[in-house]
């Protein structure tokens, strides 16, 4: 049971993480009818953000581990939401009205870009960096079950990050104007709705959920690489998918479960940490087959 236990701490905190990823998928999608393929590099940028903050903000004399954490969630926060905005302004609204395929090509030969300038441009970006351990320490242990304060931290404010995103799009305006975009654009224009600006509010917003679920990553495992959003844009675009691509509460079922996979495929399978991923990827395609939709399809209904 403890060993079970620590299983259970170890999926909430990944399918936090995934959960994130996949939200920013389909606020994409919902809102565009576009997939980002270069989101989770955009994470991965800002992970690199939030370090670079963290170790300006030691260099400058702010030695308090609260003071570089402030530091690394501000500027992570800003840092991705100019480049979501950036984005959606420069490549993916003109692009609108071109065929699906030219976004999703653009979309993926920019997440290489970030990527590589990262690896080229950040010194000595092409190896991994030591994420600085901001948070507390200290861990509870009973019996083989260890309890880390960093963990149940980074689960609580991801949790807290999702219960924020459900009020924002279901109790305030800017949640309706985003909700009346993505289902139905030329009404909403005609209702007065600023479209431009909630592409670009939208995009944003993805793309800073994206930047906490990078420095959650950093702060976990306490290291981050220029590669590290390939895998984890891949795992969250799967969540998205499982869970219904477009449907927000499906996005963070598909990350919870995804999760739940990796850890069963840990236990189950032989030489658990190198099949964990080959597991819970072949249980997702078995699933996709099974419900193309997903798990929570999105509602849609044909205007006559």
């Amino acid at each position: 049971m403890d060993l079970f236990g620590q299983y259970v701490v170890n999926g909430l905190m990944l399918g936090t993480v995934y959960a994130l990823v996949a939200v920013g998928f389909t606020l994409f999608f919902g809102v565009l009818d576009v997939i980002k393929f270069s989101h989770g590099d955009v994470l991965m940028v800002g992970a690199f953000t939030g370090f670079t903050a963290a170790s300006g903000a030691a260099a400058l004399g702010f030695s308090h581990p609260l003071a570089q954490l402030a530091a690394t969630v501000v500027f992570a926060l800003a840092g991705t939401a100019a480049l979501g905005a950036a984005i959606a302004r420069w490549l993916i609204l003109p692009l609108k009205s071109a065929p699906r395929l030219n976004i999703l090509l653009a979309t993926l030969m920019l997440g290489t870009a970030l990527r590589e300038s990262v690896r080229l441009f950040y010194p000595d970006g092409s190896n991994p960096k030591a994420f600085p351990a901001l948070l507390p320490t200290s861990s509870w242990q009973w019996g083989q079950f260890t309890l880390r304060a960093d963990s149940s931290i980074l689960v609580v404010t991801g949790v807290l990050v999702i219960v924020g995103l459900h009020l924002l799009i279901n109790r305030t305006r800017l949640g309706l104007a985003i909700r009346a975009v993505a289902q139905d654009e030329e009404t909403a224009r005609t209702m007065g709705i600023n479209y431009t600006l909630i592409v670009l509010v939208t995009f944003a917003l993805g793309s800073s959920i994206a930047a906490v679920a990078g420095v959650m990553n950093g702060l976990y495992y306490n290291e981050i690489n220029f590669g590290m959003g390939l895998l984890l844009g891949l795992i969250g675009f799967s969540a998205a998918i499982i869970g219904g691509l477009g449907n927000l509460y499906g996005a963070i079922l598909g990350g919870f479960l995804f999760a739940a996979l990796q850890m069963i495929g840990a236990v189950a399978m032989p030489f658990a940490s190198a099949y964990k991923d080959v597991f819970a990827f072949a249980v997702v395609i078995a699933l996709m087959a099974w419900k193309p939709t997903g798990l929570i399809p999105e509602r849609a209904s044909d205007r006559v």
